[in-house]
Order: C-alpha cells, then structure tokens, then sequence
C-alpha cells in the first residue's frame, strides 16, 4: 500500500507539470487552430535558462520564473509576428511543418551552441528528500508543482475575468464573430502565442531542477504532451490538465509494478486505447 501512495504522489506532482507544457499547446492550437511543433523546444529553452541562472548568476531555477517566463511571452509574440504570421492562413498543414522545421533549427542551434551534453541542476535542498506521513516527496518537485498549480490558477483567472482573456476566449469560439465585435484578431493571436510560449518556458523551468538537461529534451516532452491533449481532447484546458496528470500516475505506477523501462510504452498503450473507444478525449473537443 506504501508502494502504491509513494507512486500516485509521484505522479501527481510529475503530472501537473506534463498538464502545464499540454496547457500551452492546448491554448495555442484553441485560438489559432494550429500544432506548434516547437512547443518541446520551448520548453527545453525554459530549462536550460533555469540552469544557465543558477550557473552563471546562482539564481534559484524558481525564482528565475519571475525573469524567463516574461522573457519566453516576449520571444513568443516575436516568433509569430516575424515567423508565423504570414504562414497561418496558408492552412494547417503549412502550419505544422514550418513548426516542425522552426522545432529543428532551435534544437541544432541549442546543440552548437552548448553541446549534447547532459546537465543537471543540483540544490542544496533537492539533495535530501520530505518525508510527509512516510511518503518520500522530492522538495524541488514539490515546489514546482505548488508553482504550477499557482499559475494556472492564475491562467484561469486571466482568461476568464480580463478583457484580453474574454477577448482569447472569444477569438477561439468564432473568429470572425470576434472580428466582426471589434476584437484585433491578429493581435489576440500573437498574444496568445506568446502565451502559449511564456507557459512552455515556464513549465521547463520547473522542470528544470527535476530532470536532466540536453538540447533535444524537448522531443520527448513534445511527444508526451500530444498523448496528454489527446487523452484530453485538443483544445480543452481541463482536458490538458487531467490528461498530464493521468499520464503522470500511469507512468509512475507502470514504472514500479512493470519497469522503468516500459514507463513510456505504457503511457503510448493507454494513449491508442483512448484513440480507439474514445477518439475525442476523456473531455471531447474543447475551447480554449
């Protein structure tokens, strides 16, 4: 039984952080109606800005939040003004290729610049596990997903009592209805990236002191957050956020009563199943 709780907790805790990197695909792909490849890479960006602050200017990953997830909205609203604006009303299959190669480019030039190889951030209160009624519970994972929790809390809120979150919420439901209301689509869509990409950074710096680091992490996250939108249903926030966490205690208790080795291939098992009875997702088709 001891087994069983220590490994649900695992995978609740390493859950809300896969269902925060599905959260910003989910929001992109709901307004936009496009498959941002590149949202691993975002990612890998985030955790390789924790590591590169804690390296050079010792700044804890978690506080570094406050300077790379404003900087990673920023990056995001570039990407799509400079880079994508002008690709998206040629359809979606243009969409999803020129992400695909925006996601290469990004990774090779991760790996010239700092090489492939692996890295972790070690600190000084990971070293050493919390012990709450018995059940081991990594600090740094605790405290990321305490932090995850908070902003997309904070997400709900924005998206549901600002005008710029209505205006989101309503570009996603009809565009041109939006359009026709006033409401600067373009605009919305750019923020949106950004906040898509902000939320990607984000999650790859609470991430950051719990995995290791290397250039094409992003690959394996891009794939686990196509499982969990899908289990989820593409395009449902509160379908993103279950299916992380489910995908998270499959994969932590297929690691301990299977292997370690199969923790993937159980998570793309149960992913097939929900494909065959379920094509929609454990949500349906939701709005962003």
């Amino acid at each position: 039984m001891q087994m069983f709780l220590q490994s649900l907790v695992s995978g609740v805790l390493t859950g809300t952080l896969y269902a925060m990197i599905a959260v910003g695909l989910t929001i992109v792909f709901g307004v936009m109606r496009i498959i941002n490849m590149a949202h691993g890479e975002m990612v890998m960006l985030g955790m390789f800005g924790a590591y590169w602050s804690y390296s050079l200017l010792h700044l804890d990953p978690f506080l570094s939040l406050l300077l790379w997830m404003p900087a990673m909205f920023l990056f995001g609203m570039v990407v799509y003004r400079f880079l994508l604006r002008k690709i998206i009303p040629g359809g979606e299959l243009n969409s999803l290729l020129y992400t695909a190669g925006l996601s290469l480019l990004i990774a090779n030039l991760a790996l010239f610049l700092w090489t492939g190889d692996y890295r972790n951030i070690n600190l000084p209160y990971g070293m050493l596990p919390a012990r709450p009624f018995g059940i081991s519970v990594s600090i740094p994972l605790a405290i990321a997903f305490g932090l995850a929790l908070a902003i997309t809390s904070l997400l709900s809120l924005f998206l549901s009592r600002t005008d710029t979150g209505r205006a989101i919420r309503a570009t996603a439901q009809n565009p041109e209805a939006a359009a026709l209301m006033g409401i600067e689509v373009g605009r919305i869509d750019m923020i949106t990236f950004g906040l898509g990409t902000a939320l990607a950074g984000a999650s790859g710096v609470l991430l950051a002191p719990s995995l290791y680091l290397y250039p094409t992490v992003g690959e394996i996250l891009i794939v686990k957050c196509f499982v969990i939108v899908v289990l989820g249903g593409l395009g449902s926030i509160p379908g993103a956020i279950a299916g992380g966490v489910l995908l998270g205690i499959v994969e932590s208790l297929g690691s301990v009563y299977v292997s370690v080795a199969y923790k993937d291939g159980i998570g793309f098992v149960l992913f097939l199943l929900v494909l065959l009875f379920r094509p929609k997702g454990l949500f349906g088709v939701g709005r962003a």
